[in-house]
């Protein structure tokens, strides 16, 4: 097993295990989805980690880093497109990728580490709580910009 970030030819691998998370298709290889490949494969404060087995991507957690004007200006940071391929989940991969989140939020000076799940699976949100997270600090809201329009 390897953990580590992706790197500028990882796209397709990342695509093909997003098919596991809610993606029905891949994005097709226009200018535009190169440009934000680009772009967020920049970013120093955008970490796409996955978990690299045989030369498969089979295990991602992305961590975004925002900057803050309060708590003494201490950063926190985001997680989201939390997804293990099928194949593979249940086997400690996607644990040790929310440790290694973990690792850079604290690195970087952040106070609090936030994520959202729209799944309602107790095992899902067990693994959560197994992670250090919990439900009972914060209030969730969404609003989905889809629906403004």
């Amino acid at each position: 097993m390897l953990i580590r970030e992706v790197n500028k030819s990882d796209l397709d691998g990342l695509q093909e295990l997003y098919l596991h998370l809610h993606e029905s298709q891949k994005l097709p290889e226009t200018p535009g989805l190169k440009s934000l490949w680009d772009e967020i494969i920049a970013n120093k404060d955008y970490h796409i980690l996955v978990v690299e087995i045989e030369g498969r991507i089979i295990s991602s957690v992305t961590i975004v880093v925002i900057k803050n004007l309060t708590r003494g200006m201490r950063p926190y940071a985001l997680i989201e497109n939390v997804v293990t391929h099928r194949d593979y989940r249940g086997k400690g991969y996607a644990k040790a990728l929310m440790h290694k989140a973990a690792d850079i939020a604290k690195n970087k000076g952040c106070y609090k580490i936030m994520l959202l799940t729209g799944a309602k699976d107790e095992n899902t949100l067990k693994f959560y709580e197994k992670c250090g997270f919990n439900s009972r600090d914060k209030t969730a809201f969404i609003k989905w910009i889809d629906d403004l329009f």
